[in-house]
């Protein structure tokens, strides 16, 4: 059976080198071709001997997922579509701006969460994805973009990774915690654990493992200020309500690369956008040191949800700021191509058939009890 590298991190490719009889050290060679060259062909890899090349061709493939779409916005965000088999396809944007580049990937063929303001997750849920199938996205992403690896960040054409894309990230544990070492690993991508950014909606058990294995820059998804307005805007509350999130935050901070949590909050016109709503965002997290990102709501089609007015989004905005709170206001970008905020919607064939999240927070409940 050949095994995809793409789906193995430093100590996956160490062990598979192991188990055939080969040195450690080829896994640091490897990785380099891999990641960092993006090379495929076992032949080209020419520091390593003739007779292991031979051997990885009959042993092992470099399969990233097939890039089948690729649209640029009038504002330069470009958005790529992969086809992930099955009938699936995801997507994943890249976003240039001044100083950096950021990459937002998907962890899940849909999402299980049906967030109700969330177009990703009208779609249901098909499966999670591979190692191979999210740090392939980068991989593709790069050589689409003829990224070359260097050792400063001002030369990289991605010098950001968000997990925002399609899915929770959190519940494909696992795969997105090896895609992130890979994503860190100075023989890959080298990237930054602060310029790293894992996306959740809040399961808190998950972000305590997080926190103890692989500490990144972390990003909440909030929006809004209470048990009963996130439990019709974000399902999973029900499960993992306001009192508990808030303390897994402020337990993440004690080993994360920064020193705050970024509360993420879709602006819903008449629904989470009042003055009083801000100042109830503020009592809820006065014990948590966090910057606010608000973002305008991207409409899709059967959404019964409107962006809150400019003006509306600029006054609940200063209500934070003027209590202290770092707070932005989100631009929103490649809307004109469906790749702004909450418009990933790829193809999915949804398996859970609107049933989720109930049984899909029995699984992952029961993965988490048996580890």
């Amino acid at each position: 059976m050949t095994v995809n590298l793409l789906d193995l991190d430093a100590a996956g490719l160490t062990a598979f080198f192991a188990g055939h009889g080969e040195k450690p050290f080829r896994a640091k060679q490897v990785l380099r071709w891999l990641h960092r060259f993006g090379q495929t062909d076992f032949g080209a890899m020419t520091d390593i001997a003739k007779g292991l090349r031979e051997k990885l061709q009959s042993m092992a493939v470099v399969l990233p997922p097939k890039l089948i779409g690729d649209s640029v916005s009038d504002d330069g965000t470009r958005k790529f579509l992969f086809d992930v088999g099955g009938g699936n396809a995801v997507e994943s944007v890249f976003i240039p701006e001044a100083g950096r580049g950021t990459l937002c990937i998907s962890t899940q063929a849909g999402c299980a969460l049906d967030c109700s303001f969330c177009s990703t997750g009208k779609q249901g849920f098909n499966r999670n994805l591979t190692v191979g199938e999210i740090v392939g996205q980068l991989w593709q992403a790069r050589h689409a973009l003829g990224a070359r690896h260097a050792s400063g960040d001002d030369e990289r054409l991605i010098s950001n990774v968000v997990l925002m894309g399609m899915g929770e990230p959190l519940a494909n544990f696992e795969r997105t915690v090896t895609a992130l070492r890979l994503m860190l690993d100075d023989n890959a991508y080298g990237l930054s654990r602060r310029r790293v950014t894992v996306s959740t909606a809040g399961l808190v058990p998950a972000i305590d493992r997080l926190r103890d294995e692989c500490p990144v820059a972390l990003a909440v998804s909030l929006h809004a200020p209470n048990d009963r307005l996130r439990d019709e805007l974000v399902p999973l509350n029900r499960k993992y309500p306001l009192h508990e999130l808030m303390p897994a935050c402020l337990r993440y901070l004690e080993r994360a690369p920064r020193d705050f949590v970024t509360f993420e909050y879709v602006m819903l016109d008449g629904v989470n956008d009042a003055d009083a709503q801000a100042c109830e965002l503020l009592d809820l997290t006065r014990d948590v040191p966090c910057k606010f990102n608000l973002i305008p709501f991207n409409p899709f089609p059967g959404s019964p949800y409107r962006r809150s007015p400019s003006p509306r989004i600029r006054r609940f905005a200063e209500i934070l700021i003027d209590a202290g709170v770092v707070t932005t206001t989100r631009k929103t970008r490649g809307d004109d191509i469906d790749a702004a905020c909450g418009q990933l919607a790829g193809q999915v064939l949804d398996r859970t058939r609107r049933t989720a999240p109930r049984g899909f927070l029995l699984r992952f409940d029961q993965q988490q009890v048996s580890r």
